[in-house]
């Protein structure tokens, strides 16, 4: 049977005979975790092979969100506090820097991957403005397309040399938004010329990363009505034109409040749009089921991108001491508080 294109939530600690049921039914490319599914690390593991066997697939990838600050899912007593991205920009010394970001993602991998989760929705590449909202703020690593995109791809380095897919977020950009998406719909209103120099200029610096996320925002300089997951020619012209991107493309959660209509019409729009891959991440059962009604198999270029995507981590990790790495991580991170 093939693979749907789509990724789910589930709504607690294990998995319900209900939620059983249904993913051997849906065949999910993946799963995405929350705070909401966490409880130790025995039971993370075993969430996690439960859904391979379910599915079939030792290499079905499991997601998380797990940037450090505000947004990390995994967190103390348990599991070491993160910082936010902002707080590597403190460091003066531009090696240092880099080191201490890529260092920080090698050890969230090395978090992870015990658990069994292999993709992790880093890093944030949005460059926040004057007067956005502080949605982004302190996710960023920076208020420069430049330090964003180098800090960017030292966490990407970091995860992918840990056996953990980055995915670069939110394409093509939601640093300048005025709202927070999970809550109302973004317009921004900038020009074109203005949005390609600033928001996309990331983006295009780490167009060889395997995963990317849709940003729900409207760019009316490109589409005047449509957010970037819904609109095919935010797709056409820019993810895929301007920026170059080739690799898998999935929507933001589809449960988010920035979406209107049903969560049929929402799941055929981004796929026509030119997701590759829906999320939805709520862990609602009816929301989950009218998805995966309208999910599409993984098939052609979306197949191919996801097959491109999984073979980046078919590998041992690189060797690392994570004594040694955490006790670099706090010298590194030294005098930033």
């Amino acid at each position: 049977m093939p693979i749907n294109a789509v990724i789910l939530g589930c709504a607690g600690v294990e998995l319900s005979a209900r939620e059983c049921d249904f993913l051997k039914e849906a065949r999910p490319w993946g799963l995405i975790l929350f705070k909401r599914n966490v409880a130790d690390a025995a039971q993370i593991s075993r969430l996690t092979a439960e859904f391979r066997a379910i599915v079939g697939r030792d290499d079905a990838p499991v997601l998380i969100d797990q940037e450090g600050g505000r947004v990390q899912r995994l967190g103390p007593p348990l599991w070491p506090a993160y910082p936010a991205a902002s707080i590597f920009a403190r460091i003066n010394d531009p090696l240092n820097r880099r080191e201490a970001v890529r260092l920080g993602s090698r050890l969230i991998a090395h978090d992870l991957l015990a658990l069994g989760i292999t993709v992790d929705c880093l890093p944030v590449l949005d460059v926040p403005v004057a007067g956005s909202d502080a949605v982004i703020g302190n996710r960023a690593y920076g208020f420069g397309p430049e330090p964003v995109a180098i800090a960017g791809r030292a966490a990407a380095e970091g995860l992918l040399a840990g056996g953990v897919l980055p995915v670069i977020k939110h394409m093509p950009g939601h640093g300048r938004a005025t709202a927070d998406s999970h809550l109302a719909l973004p317009v921004v209103s900038a020009s074109h010329a203005e949005l390609s120099a600033h928001d996309f200029a990331p983006f295009r610096m780490l167009t060889d990363m395997p995963l990317a996320m849709t940003a729900h925002v409207v760019f009316q300089a490109i589409d005047r009505s449509l957010p970037a997951t819904l609109s095919r020619k935010v797709f056409k012209e820019v993810i895929r034109g301007e920026i170059g991107y080739d690799g898998l493309v999935m929507s933001d959660d589809l449960s988010m409040k920035a979406l209107s209509g049903s969560f049929a019409d929402r799941t055929r729009m981004a796929y026509r749009a030119g997701c590759d891959i829906v999320l939805h991440c709520n862990g609602e059962a009816a929301e989950a089921e009218v998805v995966v009604s309208a999910a599409k198999p993984l098939a052609g270029a979306a197949k191919r991108r996801a097959e491109a995507a999984l073979a980046r981590i078919r590998h041992v990790p690189e060797p690392f001491d994570p004594v040694d790495g955490r006790a670099r991580f706090a010298t590194l991170l030294a005098g930033t508080a």
